[in-house]
């Protein structure tokens, strides 16, 4: 997706008791520290509604592009959704 790069680690065996874990990158290219944390504030909020889509124990980093400063929400987690249905279908998981 052109705002977003998933990563996505799906474990399965001693971490299955373990929730997702999620982790953000959001590097200077976005823009001032005002721009950064609205994108990670934003996909926090997106990604809190999707962790039942995620596999228990499963590890996922999320990386914005510059891109992603100038999309409104809906169309973030329109990507958010396209990228988490790429990844989850890539690493062999069902996707609900």
């Amino acid at each position: 997706m052109p705002a977003l790069v998933i990563h996505l680690e799906a474990r399965a065996g001693d971490r299955i008791e373990v929730g997702p874990q999620v982790g953000f990158v959001v590097s200077r290219a976005l823009g001032g520290a005002v721009a950064r944390n609205r994108v990670r504030r934003v996909l926090r909020h997106l990604v809190r509604q999707r962790l039942t889509a995620l596999p228990p124990g499963s590890r996922v980093v999320i990386r914005a592009n510059p891109v992603a400063c100038g999309l409104s929400t809906p169309a973030l987690a329109g990507q958010l959704d396209e990228a988490l249905n790429r990844a989850l279908a890539a690493s062999g998981v069902a996707t609900p």
